[in-house]
């Protein structure tokens, strides 16, 4: 249901609403209040995202445009709204009451200021007692929030604030695609790949007033944030520990390929250690080729941005011609371990001494295969399409 206003508003409202009778009301009125006591221009949009209770009733009553959202999840609901919106800036908000809408003066500025995205921040803007769950207030969102600023620098202290405003455009061209509460997270991560400038504003958050319990579900959801922040990470994903444990296997090979190494004279390590560096180097390799096709493939499909480090420098023919070093010296290590074995005419060796060469020449061997197959992958996901 459209307004008679057909001017264009500055601001939009955006609320996704699922059985919200008991505050959606009260929401939209905190809205239009900001909205007439700042003079702003804007609308309140709600969206239905499947209410089998009074909410939408009630949310039109008290002045709001009603969009209807089929497809469920908190995401889903609010990319909805966000299409349907007017407005050059959209604040979206929860429909529970624990966000005042009459204080989103500071996001609005922020936009005002040349921010494309402002994120509240409930940390420094004050927690009421029983409005955020002690798993959510000490281990949820500061961990989740954590991993954020360090896989992308992203300078925001709070994540997960369901108060935040945006410039509408700038957010649409982002092409989001998830459809639950990790769309909370999406947001975030796409602006920042796409550099936009981020704000944030202290704000409150008061205890909702819901009479039931939140749709959130604390472990599915928060699991669902943190598979999205690695998927966008490649590099924390695979790259950083591909590397850790490539250096790990290489130490212990350096140290044991001479011989035993006694850390007393009663304990030390030998090739049943060696054996778990090769390992260690092998699921290494793996790891490394994983972070650069699935960076090859998030840039093909638009998820992540282009970027320019090494990672572009590796080609097909690099790669293959990569695998092709690793493999001859694994080879050279069998053919050094027949020679071994035709000196004592195919008879006993020790098997200790046969044993380290062994490793080092299957270590060499997998691994030069491992990089010749990520190779011919690499060149079939750069196949382009006519």
């Amino acid at each position: 249901m459209e307004t008679a206003d057909e001017s264009v508003p500055e601001v939009s409202f955006v609320i996704p609403c699922l059985n919200e009778e008991r505050t959606i009301a009260q929401c939209v009125g905190w809205a239009r209040r900001y909205l007439q006591e700042s003079g702003t221009l804007g609308e309140v949009v709600v969206v239905d995202n499947g209410c089998t209770d009074g909410s939408a009733a009630l949310a039109m009553a008290a002045g709001a445009r009603i969009v209807s959202v089929a497809e469920k999840g908190y995401g889903a609901a609010l990319m909805g709204g966000i299409v349907a919106a007017r407005g050059r800036f959209v604040v979206m908000g929860d429909a529970d009451a624990s966000y005042d809408f009459r204080l989103s003066g500071p996001l609005i500025a922020g936009l005002r200021a040349g921010k494309k995205l402002m994120v509240g921040n409930r940390f420094q803007g004050g927690i009421a007692p029983g409005a955020m769950p002690p798993l959510h207030r000490y281990l949820g969102n500061p961990v989740l929030s954590f991993l954020g600023r360090l896989f992308f620098k992203i300078p925001v202290g709070d994540f997960h604030c369901g108060l935040r405003a945006f410039d509408r455009q700038a957010i649409l061209a982002l092409d989001l695609r998830t459809t639950g509460m990790e769309f909370a997270s999406e947001i975030i991560v796409r602006a920042a790949l796409a550099g936009l400038p981020i704000g944030e504003a202290p704000l409150p958050l008061a205890k909702d007033g819901r009479d039931r319990k939140s749709h959130m579900r604390s472990w599915r959801d928060g699991w669902r944030h943190l598979r999205f922040l690695l998927l966008y990470s490649p590099r924390w994903l695979y790259l950083y520990p591909g590397i850790a444990m490539i250096v790990f296997g290489v130490l212990i090979a350096g140290l044991l390929l001479p011989g035993p190494f006694m850390i007393t004279p009663q304990v030390g390590l030998d090739v049943h250690t060696l054996l778990v560096g090769a390992l260690s180097i092998l699921v290494g390799v793996q790891s490394i080729t994983f972070a650069l096709l699935a960076r090859q493939y998030a840039v093909k499909q638009g998820i992540l941005p282009p970027t320019h480090n090494w990672l572009d420098a590796v080609t097909v023919e690099r790669l293959l011609l990569a695998a092709l070093v690793v493999l001859l010296i694994g080879t050279g290590g069998i053919v050094y371990a027949m020679q071994l074995w035709s000196s004592v005419h195919f008879g006993a060796l020790d098997y200790r001494n046969v044993m380290r060469i062994m490793i080092v020449a299957t270590t060499g061997i997998v691994g030069g295969l491992q990089l010749g197959f990520a190779a011919f992958l690499l060149g079939v996901m750069e196949i382009k399409r006519r």
